[in-house]
């Protein structure tokens, strides 16, 4: 049995696709959780900052010094805990974070029965501006005014990864 798990190589994942009025109709949720992440990823910066300033000042460390660093340490694990539950909600939607600190995010869907992203932009007026397939460059940037809804065709609803 083992051998047969060797011989397949990685694990299969459906992955759910979404359309394109579907992704808007979802970027108030998706924009909630984008922000979290960026926080929490900002509070974790500030706090490892804090924590090698604490690190390199000159001279033996003094008690408040030391119970400083110790506070520091505990809201660093609390920042990357925080943030590791935003990212696992998005995972649930079977969207990605991709840039948390500039707030970018994948989110699924199919074209031309290819696997593609649109790019999700949290400081951007329109939410999805952009998109690429998977196999293009991670710097590609297409236009979304470029694509077209399909009208009531076949989408399918998940993708086998």
């Amino acid at each position: 049995m083992k051998r047969r798990e060797k011989e397949r190589g990685s694990t299969q994942y459906t992955l759910r696709v979404y359309s394109f009025s579907d992704a808007r109709d979802a970027v108030p949720y998706i924009s909630s959780i984008v922000r979290s992440l960026r926080e929490h990823a900002l509070a974790s910066l500030a706090q490892r900052r804090h924590i090698r300033k604490l690190d390199n000042q000159p001279g033996r460390a003094t008690r408040a010094r030391l119970i400083a660093r110790q506070e520091a340490q505990n809201a660093l694990q609390r920042a990357e805990q925080h943030f590791q539950e935003a990212e696992e909600e998005l995972r649930q939607l079977d969207i990605f974070s991709l840039d948390p600190l500039q707030g970018l995010a994948l989110v699924p869907f199919v074209h031309e029965d290819q696997l593609a992203w649109y790019i999700f932009d949290l400081f951007d007026a329109e939410a999805f501006r952009s998109w690429r397939y998977q196999s293009d460059p991670d710097d590609t940037r297409r236009p979304t005014a470029q694509l077209e809804e399909p009208k009531k065709s076949r989408k399918p609803s998940s993708w086998l990864v």
